[in-house]
């Protein structure tokens, strides 16, 4: 954000990098580094120069910095006196990474005296801070360039190597500097150096002080200092008195403290290490002591000498003037022996042990890891050394005891070092520190405390373990102490050795417990006698695991007694080393069970008591939980009836009851915790409590433990988290442990495997912690650590000692904030939806517990610069709450958004930054693109370019986050460190997030970007690993973003407007053969994952979204194929077989869901692309055999997951076998499939009917018909038209269609019961007016079924009749109260049930055409039982002329059809339906001719009766032509195109009905030949059907049909048979451009056929009436007449007709029903004779005119 940009790098950058805490994690990364900069490092802090004038000069000559930044430069160097120019680098380096406002508010603040006065002080603390990174670098190169385990160790030790030479000269001169810098004044640095500044200058003072002496110490304990250099710093230590005679020492405070002691303690280290203790003492060994430095510089030992005799005034100088009695008394022991012996004196009397054991534990705190590693050892080699020199005695000014507790206090602390202990066991027991564990256990165990104060220090590891527990469990000494001498004991007469006489129990304890036995005659040495009584070391061997199993069992018995605290100081020392063992060694638990299971019984005991022991208890607590760590179940029955945990006396069975605590009772720990532990202060107890339900619930128990916890959990989130910030605390942490370790505990219930489901209402514990936190006080708690804010954790941590480790308060605080973050992450995600904003989701979107609003604190995370993870879960919670909660983050951000986007963007753009806050950075933009639509426009800060007016055009804003996302896919920019494949993938998933939202104004900019295209559809270019070695899932996830970036692109843009670079990238990604590659890719990935799902599930979210966008794609580039360059049908082939063999491997292994879930994305685009593709499907080789294996496998898997996918395959086997139009001889697998297919028809008939019975019985409502409830559960079967069922009936039709034989499917259906389960299930479905699709497919089954004559056969027999007849009635008994409403105008095409009985009908017909006589009894109750629709459906044509209703009519006429072929069997059945039928068939001859012949008319009803528009109807159903749009915008002459279609389909329904009908009549009427030729037939057999009438047909039904209809018929068929021979005409609309030339054939055999059944039929009538004796004979001759004139213009029309050359009729005189394949035009006549028919007709013309 500075006006240049920043020539260096800052210290903390460059500590940040030498860390490996940045992006540049590679060594030669770090070394490059580490070269730029040694040269500032070996400076020191001699690199801040103080302020000179050339340098003021240079920084006003410097025309890069703008005027206001030089001159607050010069303010900065007059503060902090420091040079100009490096003054200037400090504030440009300050505001690109602390300064958190924006580039205008910086202009305001510098022009402001206030606020600028206050921006000085950050840059003077900022200004500290560098110092400080500055030393921490060198520390850290020291600490760690021999560590062979570090990963930089390497290129550390050659920058140390570089800075040795003079690093301490260097260090050693700002050293003294610093305690002899005079305080700064505001004389001398102006008057913003208050007391305070001064304060804060000393403060930063000691604390360089202290970091440089510990890299001095650092360096000097890997290299050999000189004695001349031990000397000067012996003389400059005096002279600072160890850190305590500063200079400024007038401005020490309390707070200080600290500092100045560990100034004191690394001066006396470096003292000691310079001597060379070490080496001294190996020389002292192997006598080689002239080889050590000192023994040959005799003039510095004299004048060390005079300098230490002067020492003695401070403690400091004890451990310094021990190590050089050491040093004096190995060289030179003759020589001076007075001066070593007051030397050594003083550093006794300075008690010199217990500040060493004081030293290194305030070390401990103060410096890093490694100095104190490094210290302990130094001093290790002092102790070892001087206790292996000197008697013990001679070592004790103070008394025995406290001295001998101080050494062991300090060995203790040395031996927590690593690997000392092991150093220590593989010792001589007489050497060094050994000495000091003899020395303890001789007196063991009357004293029992030292000793095992030792031994727990001394293990480390499990080596160490087993030395410890072999040492204890051989023991050879027992002492004790008498007051006086007992009874039982003979001894010498000099008292020093004394006999048991009798055997004696060391216990008093009953009978049968555990107990220590001393046998007769042992002997003991008495090793002090005198009137205080005898101290007895008895020679007795026994294993202390006994005694300490005695110890415990003691305790117990003095529970209540006195010496209870007395048995407790002996117990707890056993228990530490018990829990230090089992913690380091798990394998020795078995050994110590005495011990361990009698920690329940003591725990209840000691918990019970007046007055417990918190030390003690907490140490059986601390117990437990490494116990509880591997076996959870046993420590938790077992601690369950101790009473010390919280408990429950009612069962839980509600929440209310849960957050009520209702019958819930502390237990020992609850009282403990409020009676003793809040009061005092010390919490011991509870931080141990915590840790061991953190670790019992870790433990993964079951759910019944779970529930027993459930008390103890409700009192930390009832009691504890809301309060534990108000208890009383002695010790600074602690309460920043404790709510860490709640926390914690939250955290572990949280990420616990949800239990199982049949839980029902009663809480767990993962719902008890949601609830709690979302509705009570325990949420606000966890709001109110979140709201602590990115300032108070900077204070915390610059408070903090300068290299403080893991466990300083700064980042206990900081862990405790994570985990908030993380808790209330986890509790919005697990949250169960509700209407109700709970309290928690309040706090968090409104103000939290701060005053200030959360959502800002939560953002301004992004200042913190110490760990990483902090400001990344800030926004991974951000990112939560932008999804669910419905605010704008935006608007709470408020006067801070510009400043927090500049630091959000800050940090994405810096080539150092760790990547995985980049990453959360842009997965927040992800979700914000959706969801916060204003934050989401600050963040891309589009600026509209000016210009014309009206249209907008956009402008990338400087700080717009399009800037970096285009870098990060940026080709060039790939494999670079700062752009890894993690972040490459947010990049294009934020991009892809735009694309999904249409944030049109950024797309706009975006994809004019020059190369923005070619970079986007770079990795899609690339070669993946194979899926087997993908190491990086995340480039699946980017080349699936950039495949559906791609996609929606060409969706919404119209092709012709696509960028060309877009185009271009499409054409070389087709010609690079890049299809084929994807698909072969997509193809091995599905394999993958199915071969390996155990494995392959870990990247299995990235799979799905790869297939699901290269799904995508490939649907897309069927309709969008020319853009898409995907035209070549060779790779539209290969891509499918692709497809089909990814799918054949997802679905046909036995897998996983994930693996079905796959297969299922996989089927879907299968089906798709056979239905588009179906070029390429035609000529495909074998796709049935993958297809049919697929299915049987899929059938086999009987997961409700399957179901889509199970429709899916037989709908992709439907289309194979309609595209393919294969015969059953072609397809291999046809029984097998039909076996599968039939299975599942049975199976799923019989589900159905269990639930249409279960639908009936439940009283449920009928649905509405044309419910698509499509992804309901399947608890019950759902009638569906894309079901299984249905889909799998349409494909056993598909199959019986292909084996038309019946050979297969005969035998399938003799060993599958398929026709009696789907009869039934249709019975079932007509009666109760259900399963309207089911019935509809199971009908077209057995349509199919019944073309074939054992088909046919088989349905009968079944019992099709039963199963319809009577049923059926049910379907249109609703709505029968009058002709014209019950036939619904709905679309033919949509199911219904008046469809359902069409289907009916067909089925009759074809049964009866099949079958013939072996039907006609079924079918002459099916028309007797319906005869009442039937009727109403002849009638209904005159007054509804909707497709669906003239359809019906249509199936209607072809069943009469068929039946009229049995006249004679009707007219004895049902003679006076027979009659209805007759008058009826004659009345709709008349009404359709009448139809047909005036088209305005027919039109005019279609208008009136379909409303306004005409629906476009198809023509014929065999083709559907394009549906036209009936918009009311589409123009004029498209809608009356419309119109005129649709007028057309009308007709030529009307024309089918007229032709059926009339070959109908033909049966009721006499034989042509047979009446011309046989005079003596009866008539009376036939009635007449027509009226003796000529007038042109009425639309009236009172007007009775006539000869004159009959002839209007065929008139009307001859005119459309002209209209249809006319060439084209541009104006008007005529048949000829509506219909195909194959639509007009046909139709042109239809009118054929037509004319000559009205021919026929008006041939037969006539003869009739001329035949019939009781017409008049003047009736006779008008007939004869009329007949004559009209039927010889008819017939010469025909002549020319046919000399045109016309379709002859079909030959059959039977019209196939629309079911059956179109009618064949017939051939031209080709002689010169007429058509038969014709010639019939003349032949009668001539009788007639006789």
């Amino acid at each position: 954000m500075a006006e240049s940009g920043m020539s260096v790098r800052s210290c903390r950058e460059l500590w940040t990098i030498l860390m490996g805490r940045s992006a540049l994690r590679e060594p030669a990364q770090i070394e490059a580094e580490l070269d730029r900069h040694w040269e500032r490092l070996h400076q020191g802090l001699s690199y801040y120069k103080p302020p000179s004038a050339s340098s003021a000069v240079k920084v006003k000559e410097n025309k890069d910095v703008a005027q206001p930044l030089k001159e607050f430069g010069l303010r900065i160097s007059k503060l902090l006196g420091l040079d100009e120019q490096h003054s200037v680098q400090l504030l440009q380096c300050y505001l690109q990474e602390d300064y958190r406002g924006t580039r205008d508010s910086l202009k305001v603040v510098l022009k402001d005296e206030r606020q600028s006065q206050a921006l000085l002080l950050k840059i003077a603390d900022y200004y500290y801070e560098e110092r400080m990174c500055l030393l921490r670098c060198v520390l850290l190169l020291l600490t760690y360039f021999q560590d062979e385990r570090h990963p930089y160790r390497a290129e550390y030790c050659n920058c140390v190597n570089k800075l040795e030479k003079d690093l301490v000269s260097i260090y050693q001169s700002q050293f003294e500097n610093l305690f002899r810098a005079e305080a700064p004044t505001w004389e001398t640095h102006g008057n913003l150096m208050t007391e305070r500044q001064v304060s804060r200058w000393f403060l930063q003072c000691l604390r360089e002080q202290a970091l440089l002496l510990e890299i001095i110490f650092l360096y000097y304990a890997y290299f050999e200092m000189s004695p001349a250099d031990l000397l000067s710093f012996t003389k400059m230590f005096k002279e600072q008195g160890f850190g305590l005679r500063q200079t400024n020492r007038h401005l020490v405070d309390k707070s200080m403290d600290a500092l100045v002691d560990c100034i004191g303690y690394l001066s006396s280290l470096i003292l000691i290490e310079g001597m060379d203790i070490d080496f001294l003492h190996k020389c002292a060994l192997e006598d080689c002591t002239e080889q050590h430095q000192f023994s040959s510089t005799p003039d510095v030992i004299k004048e060390m000498d005079q300098l230490l005799l002067t020492f003695g005034d401070i403690p400091h100088h004890g451990p310094v003037l021990l190590a050089w009695v050491l040093l004096r008394h190995t060289l030179r022991p003759d020589e001076s022996s007075p001066v070593i012996r007051r030397i050594g004196n003083t550093a006794l009397q300075l008690g010199v042990f217990k500040y060493l054991s004081t030293m290194l534990k305030g070390l401990g705190l103060s410096v890093n890891n490694c100095t104190a590693i490094t210290t302990k050892m130094c001093i290790y080699g002092l102790l070892s050394f001087v206790i292996t020199s000197f008697e013990e005695e001679s070592l004790q000014t103070d008394g025995v005891a406290t001295q001998c507790s101080h050494l062991i206090d300090a060995a203790c602390e040395v031996l927590s070092a690593p690997n000392l202990a092991e150093v220590f066991w593989e010792m001589k027991p007489n050497m060094g520190l050994g000495m000091i564990l003899d020395s303890a256990a001789g007196m063991f165990p009357h004293k029992i405390a030292p000793l095992l104060q030792l031994l727990t220090a001394l293990v480390s590891n499990k080596s160490t373990v087993k030395k410890v527990y072999n040492f204890l469990d051989k023991m050879s000494f027992y002492t004790q102490v008498y007051k006086h001498k007992p009874n039982d004991i003979i001894s010498k007469d000099d008292e020093t050795l004394w006999r048991r006489q009798t055997p004696k129990l060391l216990y008093p304890l009953g009978t049968g417990q555990t107990n220590l036995w001393m046998p007769q005659g042992v002997l003991g040495q008495v090793m002090i006698a005198g009137e205080q009584g005898y101290v007895v070391r008895w020679d007795h061997s026994y294993s202390s695991w006994t005694l300490f199993t005695c110890e415990v069992e003691m305790l117990l018995h003095v529970v209540s007694t006195a010496d209870v605290i007395a048995h407790c100081a002996r117990v707890k020392p056993i228990l530490d080393l018990v829990h230090k063992i089992i913690s380091t060694d798990w394998t020795v638990s078995d050994c110590l069970l005495p011990l361990t299971s009698r920690i329940y019984m003591l725990l209840q005991r000691l918990t019970s008591v007046i007055n417990p022991p918190v030390d003690v208890i907490a140490s059986c607590v601390n117990c437990l939980s490494v116990l509880a760590a591997r076996m959870p179940t046993k420590v938790w029955s077992s601690l369950h009836h101790t009473g010390f945990l919280p408990f429950a006396s009612n069962p839980l069975t509600n929440m209310a009851q849960c957050i009520s605590a209702e019958g819930m009772k502390a237990g020992n720990y609850g009282n403990l915790l409020v009676q003793i532990e809040q009061p005092r202060g010390e919490y011991a107890v509870t931080i141990a409590f915590l840790r061991l339900i953190t670790t019992l619930i870790k433990g993964q128990l079951g759910s019944t433990q779970n529930k027993g916890l459930m008390p103890c959990v409700l009192l930390v989130l009832k009691e504890m988290l809301p309060t534990y910030h108000k208890w009383r605390y002695n010790s600074y942490g602690v309460r920043e442990r404790i709510g860490c370790l709640i926390l914690e505990l939250i955290h572990a219930i949280l990420n616990l495997s949800p239990e199982g489901e049949d839980q029902g209402s009663t809480p767990t514990l993962q719902s008890l912690c949601i609830y709690s936190l979302a509705n009570t006080e325990a949420g606000q708690a966890v709001v109110n650590i979140m709201g602590v804010g990115v300032n108070t954790i900077d204070v915390v941590l610059a408070a903090q000692p300068s290299s403080c480790g893991s466990d300083g308060p700064g980042q206990i605080l900081i862990q405790t904030v994570k985990l908030a973050f993380s808790v209330t992450n986890n509790v919005i995600r697990l949250k169960p939806p509700s209407d109700v904003v709970s309290p928690l989701e309040q706090a968090l979107t409104q103000h939290g517990g701060h005053g200030n609003n959360l959502i800002v604190v939560l953002a301004k995370y992004i200042y913190h610069k110490h760990d990483p993870a902090l400001p990344r879960l800030a926004i991974q919670l951000l990112k939560r709450l932008a999804t669910v909660a419905p605010m704008s983050i935006y608007a709470c951000l408020g006067s801070d958004a510009a400043a927090i986007r500049d630091a959000f963007l800050t940090r994405l753009q810096s080539k150092t930054e760790d990547m995985r806050i980049k990453v959360m950075i842009l997965e927040f933009l992800t979700v914000a693109v959706e969801t916060q639509p204003g934050l989401i426009e600050l963040f891309l800060n589009l600026e509209v370019k000016d210009g014309s007016e009206g249209s907008k055009e956009f402008l990338l804003g400087e700080w717009s986050c399009l800037h970096v996302v285009l870098d990060l896919i940026d080709s060039k920019q790939q494999g670079k460190y700062w752009c890894p494949p993690l972040l490459h993938r947010a990049a294009l998933s934020f991009l892809l997030a735009l694309w999904q939202d249409r944030r049109d104004s950024a797309i706009s900019v975006l994809r004019t970007k020059q190369r923005f295209w070619e970079n986007l559809m770079t990795p899609l270019f690339g070669t993946l690993a194979p899926p087997s070695d993908t190491a990086e899932p995340c480039v699946l996830e980017t080349c699936a973003s950039v495949m559906k970036i791609l996609g929606l692109e060409i969706y919404y843009v119209v092709n012709g407007s696509l960028e060309q670079s877009l185009k271009d990238g499409l054409k070389k990604f087709s010609s690079a053969q890049r299809y084929e590659y994807w698909s072969q890719y997509v193809k091995s990935l599905v394999c993958h994952v199915t071969e390996v799902e155990e494995e392959g599930i870990c990247y299995f979210a990235e799979t799905q979204m790869l297939i699901s966008a290269w799904r995508m794609l490939l649907i897309l580039s069927t309709s969008h194929s020319n853009v898409m360059q995907l035209t070549d049908d060779s790779t539209k082939l290969k891509l499918f077989k692709d497809v089909l063999n990814g799918t054949k491997a997802a679905l046909t292994t036995p897998t996983s869901v994930p693996c079905l879930r796959l297969g299922s994305m996989m089927a879907t685009l299968l089906l798709i692309l056979l239905k588009q593709w179906r070029s390429v499907v035609v000529a495909a080789p074998d796709i049935l055999s993958p297809l049919s294996l697929i299915l049987e496998s899929v059938l086999q898997a009987d997961q409700q997951v399957m179901e889509r996918t199970k429709a899916k395959i037989f709908s992709a086997l439907i289309s194979v076998l309609q595209i393919q139009e294969l015969n059953g001889g072609d397809i291999s697998q046809l029984p097998q499939l039909l076996l599968c297919v039939c299975e599942t028809v049975k199976d799923e008939a019989l589900a159905l009917i269990d639930s249409t019975r279960h639908m009936s019985q439940m009283g449920d409502t009928v649905e509405d018909e044309d419910s698509m409830e499509t992804d309901s559960p399947r608890g019950l079967q759902k009638d569906q038209r894309d079901g299984v069922c249905v889909l799998a009936l349409h494909l056993a039709k598909e199959l019986c269609r292909t084996d038309e034989e019946g050979e297969h499917w005969v035998s399938v259906m003799r060993k599958v019961p398929v026709l009696p389960s789907v009869l039934g299930a249709v019975e079932l479905s007509l009666r109760s007016k259900h399963n309207l699709y089911f019935t509809e497919a199971a009908l077209h089954l057995l349509l199919t079924l019944a073309r074939t004559p054992q088909g046919a056969a088989a349905v009968a027999g079944a019992g099709v009749i039963q199963t319809i007849c009577l049923p059926l009635l049910s379907v249109y008994e609703v709505s029968s109260n009058g002709a014209s409403q019950s036939f619904s105008r709905k679309s033919q095409d949509s199911a219904c049930w008046p469809g359902v009985y069409r289907l009916c009908m067909s089925l009759m017909e074809s049964l009866l055409k099949t079958l013939r006589y072996n039907f006609i009894n079924e079918a002459l109750d099916f028309v007797g039982v319906h005869q009442e629709r039937i009727l109403q459906c002849l009638n209904a044509v005159r007054t509804v002329q909707s497709l669906a209703c003239l359809d019906e009519a249509d199936h209607t006429v072809g069943f009469l059809l068929q039946l009229s072929s049995f006249c004679k069997e009707w007219q004895f059945h049902l003679p006076k339906l027979l009659r209805d039928v007759q008058v009826n068939l004659c009345y709709l001859c008349q009404t359709c001719t009448y139809l047909l012949h005036s088209k305005k008319m027919l039109h005019h009803y279609l208008q009136a009766k379909n409303g306004e528009a005409l629906p476009p109807g198809p023509l014929p159903r065999a083709h559907k032509p394009p549906q036209a749009p009936s918009k009311e915008a589409a123009g004029g002459g498209e809608r009356e195109e419309a119109e005129q279609k649709a007028l057309l389909a009308v007709q030529c329904s009307l024309l089918k009905i007229l032709s059926k009908t009339l070959a109908t009549l033909q049966h009721f009427t006499p034989d042509c030949c047979q009446i011309l030729l046989d005079q003596c037939m009866d008539l009376a057999e036939y009635r007449t059907l027509f009226v003796l009438s000529f007038t042109t047909p009425a639309f009236d039904p009172d007007v009775a049909p006539s000869f004159g209809t009959l002839l209007a018929t065929i008139n009307v068929a001859l005119s459309m048979l002209s209209e249809m021979e006319k060439k084209k005409e541009p104006v008007s609309l005529n048949i000829a451009s509506l219909a195909s030339s194959e639509e007009i054939q046909a139709l042109k055999s239809l009118l054929m056929f037509t004319m000559e059944n009205c021919f026929y039929v008006l041939t037969s009538q006539a003869v009739r009436c001329l035949k019939d004796p009781s017409i008049l004979p003047r009736d006779k001759q008008r007939l004869k007449q009329e007949l004559s004139s009209e039927l010889s213009t008819l017939l010469s029309s025909l002549s020319r007709h046919f000399r045109r050359g016309s379709p002859s009729s079909p030959a059959s005189g039977m019209l196939p029903s629309t079911q059956s394949k179109p009618p064949t035009p017939g051939s031209k006549a080709s002689h010169e004779g007429q058509e038969p028919f014709i010639q019939l007709v003349q032949a009668f013309v001539r009788l007639v005119q006789r």
